[in-house]
């Protein structure tokens, strides 16, 4: 009889690049890293590998060059935080220094600018599945958040507002609301916010963290423009000003 438990399953990499001359060889190094690899050549091939992604499996992370021919990576990007709850790594060139930035504001997990070292993209990889998982829960609990009417369900990545509507948020928005709502009436500060949502190693900036901010409030927030919820703490960072329950939720 064999005991030994089965190995897990690789991660899943949609890898998205235009460049056949580096996507190719990138694809099969990755895969030697021990993950699966799927390439597309462009953002259509993309929505339609994710769209048949329910019978094949689902996607853990998205490698994503910004610029594409046709739809650029920057509006795939916004489709899937907006969407799907992926981790999205940008594969940038030296000169889109504006792009990267706007592409972290609107979600994106990092940035690894090219030419790049392959290893240290693998590194950026694990480090953004480690912190993925980190703030998912395990499959055994079933355990919510509820503020102000408002339920956060950290099993489901789901956010339902006050009658019962689900409400999508881009992964970068769920770890900084399970950060607040895991930390409330605290003031945390923005190195903080970045090491418990997108970590240090991001090579991110203060104004990155406000930009995020702002796109949670206009989710929970009446009026965004004179937040209640999450209040700004001058010289020192953000606050969640609510009190938060957990609630076990029915199987």
């Amino acid at each position: 009889m064999n005991d030994t438990a089965p190995s897990p399953a690789p991660a899943k990499l949609l890898l998205v690049d235009d460049e056949a001359a580096l996507r190719e060889p990138l694809g099969d190094y990755l895969s030697r890293q021990g993950f699966a690899v799927v390439q597309c050549s462009s953002a259509a091939e993309a929505r339609s590998r994710l769209r048949d992604a329910p019978h094949e499996g689902p996607f853990d992370l998205v490698l994503l060059d910004i610029m594409m021919p046709g739809e650029d990576g920057l509006s795939l990007c916004r489709h899937l935080v907006e969407t799907q709850d992926l981790p999205v790594i940008f594969l940038t060139a030296r000169g889109e220094a504006t792009d990267r930035i706007v592409g972290l504001e609107i979600g994106a997990d990092d940035y690894v600018v090219k030419p790049f070292e392959p290893r240290e993209l693998v590194a950026r990889i694990r480090s953004v599945l480690r912190r993925a998982s980190r703030s998912a829960p395990a499959a055994t609990e079933n355990e919510a958040f509820e503020f102000e009417g408002w339920r956060l369900d950290p099993l489901k990545r789901r956010l339902i507002d006050q009658e019962g509507a689900i409400v999508a948020i881009s992964s970068v928005e769920f770890r900084l609301l399970l950060a607040f709502l895991e930390h409330p009436r605290q003031v945390l500060n923005r190195d903080r916010l970045l090491d418990m949502v997108q970590g240090r190693e991001a090579h991110l900036f203060d104004r990155a963290v406000d930009n995020q901010v702002s796109r949670l409030r206009r989710k929970v927030e009446v009026d965004s423009r004179n937040p209640q919820l999450i209040q700004t703490v001058w010289g020192g960072g953000y606050m969640l000003a609510t009190d938060v329950r957990r609630v076990v939720l029915d199987n």
